[in-house]
C-alpha cells in the first residue's frame, strides 16, 4: 500500500502520495502552477523556474515539479513573492526570446500583467533559421532553452542523442555535436523533438514553409524524401 502525506497548499489540506512532487500534489487538488520546461513525458529538471512555490520555513523558493512533499508542509502557490519571481523570470524571457509561437508563455505574461518593456536594452538572441533537412527547421530565436527536445532525444524517450547544450551563458542554445546538420548526426526524424517544443523553435518544415508564402505544390516538392526504387519481386 502506498504510503500517503498530508499538507496544506494554499490554505487548502491535500493527500497526496509519498515521493510525489508539489506540482503533482497541487494538480491533483486542481491548483493550476504554471511551468514551461516540465512536460509529462520528459524527466522534470527545474529549468525555468516559472512554477516556484513558497514553502513555510523555507528561505528560497522551492520549483514544484522537483520539490517533493511531506508531512505538514505548507505551500503557497500564489504569493506575493511567488508573484514577483514569476513576472520577472517572465520579464527576462520576453526581453531576450521571440515569443510569438508561444500561446501559452504569452498567456502566462498577460496572467502575470509582466511588463513586456522593462528591460528594453537588453541583447535578443537571434541565431538564423537552420534549415538543413527536408522535415523541421530549428529557430533558436524562439528557444526557451527548456531542454524537452535534449530529453526526449536522449533517455526520456529515443535513446538517439542526436542533439544537446552548445555554449555557456547567454551564447547557451541547443545544438549538434561539432555543428553538424540534422542529417550528418544521429536523428531518425522521428519528430517526438517537434512534438514537446513548447515555443516554435522546432516547427515542421511544411508548417514553416506554408507560414513564409510559398506555394502547397512548392512545399510538397522540397520536404519530399527521396526514395530508393524498389525492384518488383
Amino acid at each position: 500500500m502506498t504510503e500517503e502525506v498530508n499538507l496544506i497548499i494554499d490554505g487548502e489540506l491535500v493527500t497526496a502520495p509519498a515521493g510525489s512532487t508539489i506540482l503533482e500534489a497541487a494538480e491533483s487538488a486542481g491548483i493550476q502552477i504554471p511551468t514551461i520546461c516540465y512536460h509529462d513525458a520528459c524527466t522534470a529538471n527545474a529549468l525555468c523556474r516559472l512554477c516556484v512555490v513558497e514553502v513555510e520555513g523555507a528561505r528560497v523558493l522551492a520549483p514544484s515539479c522537483i520539490a517533493q512533499v511531506s508531512e505538514g508542509l505548507r505551500v503557497s502557490t500564489n504569493s506575493e513573492r511567488v508573484k514577483r519571481s514569476r513576472c520577472t523570470i517572465l520579464e527576462m524571457l520576453d526581453s531576450t526570446v521571440d515569443l510569438s509561437d508561444s500561446p501559452e508563455i504569452l498567456g502566462f505574461i498577460d496572467d502575470y500583467q509582466a511588463d513586456r518593456q522593462r528591460f528594453p536594452d537588453a541583447e535578443r538572441r537571434e541565431p538564423p533559421v537552420l534549415d538543413d533537412n527536408p522535415m523541421y527547421i530549428r529557430d533558436y530565436a524562439k528557444c526557451v532553452l527548456c531542454w524537452r527536445c535534449v530529453q526526449v532525444c536522449a533517455e526520456d524517450a529515443q535513446y538517439t542523442y542526436a542533439i544537446n547544450f552548445s555554449g555557456r551563458g547567454f551564447e547557451t542554445q541547443i545544438g549538434t555535436f561539432f555543428d553538424k546538420t540534422m542529417p550528418e548526426t544521429t536523428c531518425v526524424f522521428c519528430g517526438q523533438c517537434v512534438g514537446v517544443c513548447p515555443s516554435g523553435a522546432l516547427k515542421p518544415k511544411r508548417e514553416w514553409l506554408l507560414e513564409q508564402g510559398l506555394p502547397v505544390e512548392e512545399v510538397m516538392q522540397a520536404t519530399r524524401m527521396g526514395r530508393k526504387n524498389r525492384r518488383s519481386r
